[in-house]
């Protein structure tokens, strides 16, 4: 590869801003600076979408707490100290000012931190195939490979590593999901328990009467909290479909009244009750409930913990938004007004746990001309405070989909502008189907916070052991820096994990059951794709097979083009070589087409498509490896197929200058829509509207007419009106000397063939287990079977329209 490719491939990583310094703008999707105006509005829908978990913590942070832990006067002094100093370390200074740098090109999460190490060590585990690698490899000087080397060493020479790191990746991806889960539940629960104590204080018999006369009414009786929690819930995962655009304007709102409303009352339980207590800032108070440690305040630990919950959707969102506006919202106003309401409720506490009966719920230290706004207000955050789990949820999903760790579902990307922003309804229905039983089942907040703790704890731990990494093979720091980094936030983390485990049988163990449903589907997904890769490579037959299969049966060649969808880059799929063999005829133009996920967000269009020739030019088959990341959007544009025969149009017209491919060599790929030697892209192909074509080419009207036939439909062919058979067609450039003849010539056979019509030709799997298989195998087998069966099918996610697909059928035993 020439050096000013590299050069380009480098500028374009800086373009993403990977390696922007902390106190640079982010750079949008498409390059630019953000405006200060455009950092305003995104900082306001963070606080909708991103910090709703952490905004609503405080409904139920001391009301998990029982009631029994709260001995002396102090002790409330003890805990805040806890939830100072907690939120500071970890919410403010391990995520906003550390993890938030360790970006990849604008996207956060578990998965962003592996596909970093991926791509600066040799330690990934996903299919990918070396001659692409080469084709678009960055040129590093040997000193900075030298020292840099030294830090990846152990990790590139144990397999073991490796198995562990892609493990941990899914498992943080896992705890996120899980907090999808658990969230809404207990967010909106708390609230509806707040709803509970407010209607007591209103004469009962009314709330009866309301009862009797209006069944429909029946959820806000003060003693079934769960329907209503349920219906809210409900709404709120039927308000995904909209977008996180949207839902952020819709949303921010309402968590800036929130956090006005619990920072006064916080505000005036301090002036009130006890300013002294702002002196539980003093690490002294942490160490005094160290020293008269027990069981059961070492349980506490747990509660205190879900004043952080929510920080990992900070990083987990990170490709919905930017590090700007997250940055800017925590510090001047989620961080400030958090500590403040924490500081209120314990002051209340300090001075009314002998008087008043509930006294650690947040709603009994409100004033009582404030009680009913807070019902109100209450409800409403809760359910917004769900929004940063599930959004991460679907940034998550979206990444594994894309490295192939997840099944096939249908993602909807949601902005044009934000590309990280996307919904998924299939996995949208399945988090609401888990939150309700989640909420119908447990039924009490106690269980489900012990639950959710101990997922918010495993994630955090996750994040510190795979950034530790990062500090040292992706940002190049000492070993020190890094172990220093694992050490002290580990050891936070590790002491709320510990006290997680001693609540596992009040709740927490619903967090293992989530856990085991998602890891199977994900380890089991990853093994069945491994399995099918390996099977296909192993049963590939060379090219040479297929032309000397032709010559002696005479394989006939059929006007149009054929698509053949391969994971192999190299050879001819066996489900390929089954249908020659049964069926001795395919398309005048034939391209095998690779999907090749890469360990980073996004791929730059001009670098995407990597182009070969398949034997000798007269054959007319071309080989096309298709570059993805796990953001890009590569399988869902309507565009797609014209995208390819652009480039290869692109490789045919420069291909008369590059003499070494004259040679053919299987696996020598060249990128699509490369510049010439001139410095100028090469324009073979001209697309042109449909509207144009007439005036354009030399066709005649006729060859825009055909016959439509919809299988199942009452009425028969019709040839009333034309039909636009492509929303693009191409046509030659205007006749210059530059290009030769036989390069027309060729050109315009890819023309005429994509006039003709253009079949998709993919391979359906048949997977059974080999015989004399043990029992586990056989299981693993089974499962993936059936989650192939139903996940989404290939046609769907790839567009591919129904009467053009044509299925072949293999056995593969793995």
């Amino acid at each position: 590869m020439s050096s000013s490719l590299s050069i380009s491939l480098q500028q374009a990583r800086f373009s993403h801003g990977s390696y922007a310094e902390p106190w640079d703008f982010l750079l949008s999707a498409s390059g630019k600076k953000e405006t200060w105006k455009h950092v305003a509005l995104l900082s306001f829908q963070t606080l909708g979408v991103v910090y709703g978990h952490l905004s609503t913590a405080p409904l139920y942070v001391f009301g998990t707490i029982p009631q029994e832990d709260f001995k002396s006067d102090e002790i409330p002094y003890e805990f805040l100290s806890f939830i100072f100093w907690t939120i500071t370390i970890i919410s403010l200074l391990k995520y906003a000012l550390i993890v938030l740098i360790a970006d990849d090109d604008g996207e956060g999460g578990t998965f962003a931190l592996y596909s970093l190490l991926c791509r600066h060590a040799k330690v990934g585990l996903l299919p990918n195939d070396q001659l692409t690698d080469e084709t678009v490899h960055l040129v590093e000087t040997s000193s900075k490979m030298k020292w840099r080397s030294k830090a990846r060493r152990a990790l590139e020479k144990h397999r073991f590593s490796h198995y562990l790191m892609l493990f941990l990746a899914l498992f943080g991806s896992c705890m996120i999901i899980n907090d999808g889960v658990l969230t809404p539940a207990i967010s909106v629960l708390s609230a509806s328990k707040g709803v509970k104590r407010s209607l007591s204080e209103i004469h009962l018999n009314t709330s009866i009467c309301l009862f009797d006369i209006y069944p429909v009414f029946s959820f806000c009786v003060p003693d079934v909290p769960v329907p209503s929690a349920c219906i809210i819930q409900i709404g709120l995962f039927m308000l995904q479909q909209y977008g996180t655009d949207k839902i952020g304007f819709l949303f921010a709102p309402i968590i800036t009244i929130w956090l006005l409303f619990i920072g006064g009352v916080g505000l005036y339980n301090i002036l009130h009750f006890n300013p002294n207590i702002l002196r539980a800032i003093s690490p002294a108070y942490m160490y005094s409930f160290v020293r008269n440690i027990n069981e059961h305040s070492w349980r506490s630990l747990g509660s205190i913990l879900l004043c952080i919950a929510g920080s990992e959707a900070m990083f987990a969102n990170l490709g919905h938004f930017s590090k700007t506006s997250i940055k800017i919202t925590i510090v001047c106003c989620i961080y400030p007004v958090l500590l403040i309401s924490y500081a209120g409720q314990a002051a209340f506490i300090s001075k009314n746990r002998h008087i008043v009966p509930e006294f650690n719920h947040l709603s009994s230290s409100m004033p009582d001309h404030t009680r009913h706004a807070f019902v109100v207000l209450s409800l409403f955050a809760s359910a917004v405070g769900s929004q940063a789990s599930i959004t991460a949820s679907f940034s998550i999903i979206n990444q594994l989909l894309a490295l192939k760790c997840f099944p096939q579902v249908k993602v909807v990307h949601t902005s044009e502008k934000i590309h990280g922003q996307v919904y998924i309804a299939d996995l949208n229905w399945l988090l609401m189907i888990l939150s309700l039983s989640v909420t119908i089942g447990l039924h009490k907040v106690g269980p489900i916070g012990y639950a959710t703790g101990m997922a918010i704890v495993s994630g955090m731990l996750v994040t510190t052991c795979l950034m530790s990494l990062v500090i040292s093979v992706y940002w190049e720091k000492s070993l020190f820096i890094s172990a220093c980094f694992l050490i002290f936030f580990g050891f936070i983390e590790a002491m709320y994990l510990s006290a997680c485990i001693w609540n596992f049988h009040l709740g927490a163990w619903y967090l293992v059951m989530l856990s085991v449903l998602f890891l199977t589907i994900m380890l089991v997904w990853h093994y069945g794709s491994m399995k099918e890769y390996e099977f296909n490579l192993e049963n590939k037959v060379s090219f040479e097979w297929l032309t000397d299969f032709g010559a002696g049966l005479g394989i006939s060649r059929v006007p149009g083009i054929g698509f053949i969808y391969t994971d192999i880059v190299t050879g001819v799929p066996a489900f390929f070589s089954h249908f020659i063999a049964n069926l001795p005829a395919f398309h005048q133009v034939l391209i095998f087409v690779s999907f090749k996920p890469q360990p980073l967000p996004y791929v730059p269009s001009d670098q995407r498509f990597l182009i070969n020739r398949v034997g000798h030019k007269d054959y007319r088959i071309y080989r096309c490896i298709v570059r993805y990341g796990y953001c890009d959007r590569t399988r869902d544009t309507d565009d797609f197929e014209e995208q390819i025969i652009h480039s290869i149009g692109e490789f045919v017209s420069l291909e008369e200058k590059d003499f070494e491919s004259i040679t053919f060599e299987e696996g020598k790929m060249t990128i699509g829509g490369k510049p010439g030697s001139d410095g100028r892209a090469a324009y073979a192909l001209i697309p042109v509207n449909n509207s144009m074509s007439t005036a354009s080419s030399s066709r005649t009207s006729e060859e825009n007419m055909t016959v439509s036939y919809h299988p199942g439909s009452e009425k028969g062919p019709s040839t009333n009106a034309p039909v636009r058979r492509k929303k693009v067609r191409f046509i030659l450039p205007p006749e210059s000397p530059k290009m030769q003849a036989f390069v027309r010539d060729e050109l315009q056979q890819l023309v005429d063939a994509r006039e003709s019509g253009t079949a998709y030709i993919l391979g359906q799997s048949h997977i059974v287990a080999r015989q004399g298989s043990n029992f586990f195998k056989r299981l693993v087998i089974m499962v993936y079977v059936l989650l192939d069966r139903n996940s989404r099918e290939p046609p769907v996610a790839l567009n591919i329209p129904h009467a053009a697909l044509i299925e072949v059928g293999m056995v593969y035993t793995i």
